[in-house]
């Protein structure tokens, strides 16, 4: 479909970008949706990122996407930054506002937050713990403490780094750094943030963190499961679940935030582990 002046456009951002499954989320968000738009995906340079999304706009574009590496370079062009956002220190998700301003915003915690709660119905009460330190950790962490959790215990590899975002968010809700010598208990809920999984590799962990009850989360996702939730699975977990729903319910917050009605998730995320299967088969 050839984008017109009567059809709003959006994209998402990145390098590379052949493998996004936004173009197929944000499709199916519309039709579900009767929203008229269009959406594609630009492979931005390496050193061209702002050019790219200034010309983007400069065209007609409503709003964009942003992935890697281009979080970070989004994050200080925006004019205006949501709570999540200036906590993440990236965003995701941007909004052509009235001027030529442009807001940025970071849904990536909020979509893992509406997945899990998918899934458990409420967060109230629970026992976090999330691996990694990295952007995909930072940007969750606000949304974590926002949902009613009791409390959120960080663990990376690299213990300086859990304990700087400790003093970052420690005055948003309960939140401490632990050694792997000190998990010495079981969570309800593990989250895996690290990109192990996409080397086949598990963080080194003591398998006394999983419990009966314990849901698992592995935020990467590939064709059946991932090397952290086979782990999870050996150690007990009662649930298992990948990235794929954190995906989706990011896609729908930003598609929300841009046309103003949020769409379903389930039947989108349905569509495309279907068409994932298809794929590979």
């Amino acid at each position: 479909m050839t984008p017109t002046s009567l059809t709003d456009r959006y994209a998402v951002f990145g390098n590379p970008i052949g493998h996004s499954k936004s173009p197929f989320i944000h499709q199916a968000f519309a039709n579900a949706t009767g929203e008229v738009l269009t959406y594609e995906a630009i492979l931005a340079p390496l050193d061209g990122f702002e050019q790219s999304l200034r010309d983007f706009f400069a065209q007609g574009g409503k709003g964009a996407n942003v992935t890697v590496p281009f979080k970070e370079e989004a994050y200080r062009l925006c004019d205006e930054l949501s709570d999540e956002a200036k906590l993440a220190g990236a965003v995701n998700t941007l909004i052509l506002m009235a001027g030529g301003k442009i807001r940025g915003e970071n849904t990536d915690g909020l979509g893992l937050v509406a997945d899990l709660k998918r899934h458990l119905g409420t967060l109230v009460g629970k026992r976090v713990l999330l691996l990694g330190a990295g952007g995909a950790a930072r940007g969750s962490i606000l949304p974590l403490l926002n949902s009613g959790i009791e409390s959120l215990t960080l663990h990376n590899r690299t213990h300086e780094k859990a304990l700087a975002l400790v003093d970052i968010f420690s005055d948003y809700g309960t939140v401490d750094a632990k050694k792997s010598d000190e998990l010495d208990d079981a969570y309800d809920i593990v989250i895996n943030s690290t990109s192990s999984s996409l080397s086949a590799k598990v963080p080194e962990l003591p398998v006394t963190i999983i419990g009966p009850e314990t849901l698992c989360y592995d935020m990467m996702y590939v064709k059946g499961l991932t090397s952290f939730n086979a782990w999870a699975q050996q150690a007990g977990a009662k649930l298992t679940l990948d990235g794929l729903g954190m995906l989706v319910g990011q896609a729908a917050k930003s598609f929300a935030l841009w046309r103003g009605v949020e769409p379903d998730v389930e039947t989108v995320l349905n569509a495309l582990r279907s068409d994932m299967a298809e794929q590979a088969g």
